[in-house]
């Protein structure tokens, strides 16, 4: 598709809304006062300042149908963006016209939907308000707003709780035992890059060190950590066991309210392992099957059986974790709406305190993407997310946090259950950037929060070789830099 300007240049959320109706697709892009001469599928979309105002124009052509809109925007204090909005709205009410589609996420296009909610109704908005409010102006489903605003009630009491000048820490540990067909992440598998593991440890265990520091210095305290990656679980206990002491010995943990680690695949756990984590304060894992069809996990490579992920969960159970999450995905290729729905009816009957349920999204990093796939069956993947809501709601589990991808299935978005009281501390902090996150490892990207407005982030090299060759000229060079930051947020500067 060519989307054409004319009279502005908000490329980055037009393209946005125009991925809602043709996910994973390149568009061409070009200036110009008209659509004349341009071939099909294509979007025109202009605004013109006449009498002090902006009259603004949309039209769309696909497939020898063609949809325009019109609309105007008057000066105000937040005039660039009303004209972008409108735009936008326009552009979506032209292509759901044109193509039959209708996302249910409307015209949002970021990654934090709750937010947003939360947002509305701290500005003294009631329920009421708002549900007018995305239904009108953001075309936003119902069903979709009544869960976005569930779980921003239901992230109230930890937000409310939150230690004052508090802080988290993030650990990358970005090795796999192998890499997904859907998987984007910057992450190396342990059989290529099986040496560099050693020598990543004892990096990463100085990054810690130079973080607990300036926690010291500043009189922080720290509130969660959590281990993500890739596949924490994918390297020896023995290494492990040393990164999890380096944090016990570098910080106070007297006050944490969390510590997870991730052990997503399941053919990476082991009584061994299981237990440096409890031993070394972790009260929360993960064990991801994804699917209970042994079908899928094949069609998607990934390496480990049904079987492994039961044995797994056995494990982390008998271990007495606070809490262990199980993830479950739409929409994997070759998955159906029933095989999906087993799946989720095999991972409820373990009753484990939380489920996250996300629909597929495939990045074009993505060896699916590579090799010639593509989204697809976005209707079925719609369905198993409307289903998984339904079912867990009936069996008490409650959304605690949401956030959405680039080119998900059908525009649906992730979400993290709960049962019990159970919620996630660290990924409320996070998704919803309320709190500063400390980040060490490869790819790990610190975020330092001075309010919603200021959210500055400082990024580690990507990639476990990058980061070690470059440690002493870049790592230790943007520690320092967020330390000061980190000083003048502390000290309201």
């Amino acid at each position: 598709m060519t989307l054409i300007f004319f009279g502005h240049n908000f490329r980055y959320e037009i393209e946005a809304v125009a991925k809602l109706f043709f996910p994973v697709r390149a568009f061409e892009f070009m200036t110009a006062d008209g659509p004349e001469g341009v071939g099909e599928p294509f979007c025109f979309l202009s605004r013109k300042e006449e009498g002090g105002a902006a009259e603004l124009y949309v039209c769309a052509k696909i497939g020898g149908a063609f949809a325009e809109r019109r609309g105007s925007v008057n000066p105000s204090a937040d005039y660039e963006h009303e004209c972008e909005l409108s735009l936008c709205r326009m552009m979506y009410e032209c292509l759901s016209t044109l193509t039959g589609i209708r996302p249910e996420w409307g015209v949002l296009t970021g990654v934090r939907p709750v937010k947003l909610v939360s947002r509305l109704l701290s500005r003294g908005m009631n329920e009421e308000e708002l549900c007018g409010y995305m239904a009108r102006e953001l075309f936003v489903s119902p069903e979709k707003t009544r869960l976005a605003l569930e779980a921003a009630k239901n992230q109230r009491e930890i937000i409310s709780a939150q230690p004052k000048n508090s802080v988290s820490l993030y650990v990358s540990i970005p090795f796999c035992p192998s890499r997904c067909a859907y998987c984007s992440f910057v992450s190396q598998t342990v059989e290529s890059f099986f040496k560099l593991i050693p020598e990543y440890g004892l990096r990463l265990c100085e990054e810690i060190e130079i973080t607990a520091s300036a926690v010291r210095e500043l009189g922080l305290t720290l509130d969660t950590v959590y281990f993500g990656g890739g596949t924490p679980t994918a390297i020896d206990a023995g290494q492990l066991d040393m990164i999890m002491k380096k944090i016990s010995n570098s910080f106070d943990l007297s006050a944490l309210r969390e510590y997870t680690v991730e052990a997503g695949r399941p053919d990476t756990v082991t009584k061994e392992k299981i237990d440096v984590i409890r031993s070394n304060g972790g009260d929360r894992v993960s064990v991801n099957p994804q699917t209970l069809s042994q079908s899928v996990l094949d069609a998607v490579g990934r390496r480990h059986t049904v079987g492994q992920f039961f044995e797994a969960y056995a494990l982390a159970e008998k271990a007495g974790f606070k809490a262990i999450n199980v993830d479950l995905i739409a929409g994997l290729p070759t998955d159906s709406c029933d095989g999906f729905c087993r799946s989720l009816s095999g991972v409820i009957a373990l009753k484990p305190q939380n489920i996250t349920v996300h629909a597929l999204s495939v990045k074009r990093a993505a060896d699916l993407m590579r090799s010639g796939g593509a989204l697809s069956g976005a209707g079925e993947a719609a369905k198993m997310i409307s289903h998984a809501e339904k079912e867990l709601a009936a069996e008490g589990y409650r959304p605690y946090y949401l956030y959405r991808q680039k080119n998900q299935l059908g525009n649906q978005e992730n979400v993290g259950f709960e049962t019990g009281g159970t919620a996630g501390i660290y990924n409320i902090n996070m998704m919803e950037e309320i709190q500063t996150v400390l980040a060490v490892g490869a790819g790990a990207s610190t975020k330092i929060v001075a309010n919603e407005r200021d959210i500055r982030r400082y990024y580690n090299p990507k990639y476990p070789l990058e980061y070690i060759k470059r440690f002493d000229e870049t790592v230790a060079a943007r520690k320092k830099e967020a330390a000061v930051r980190l000083r003048e947020v502390v000290e309201g500067k």
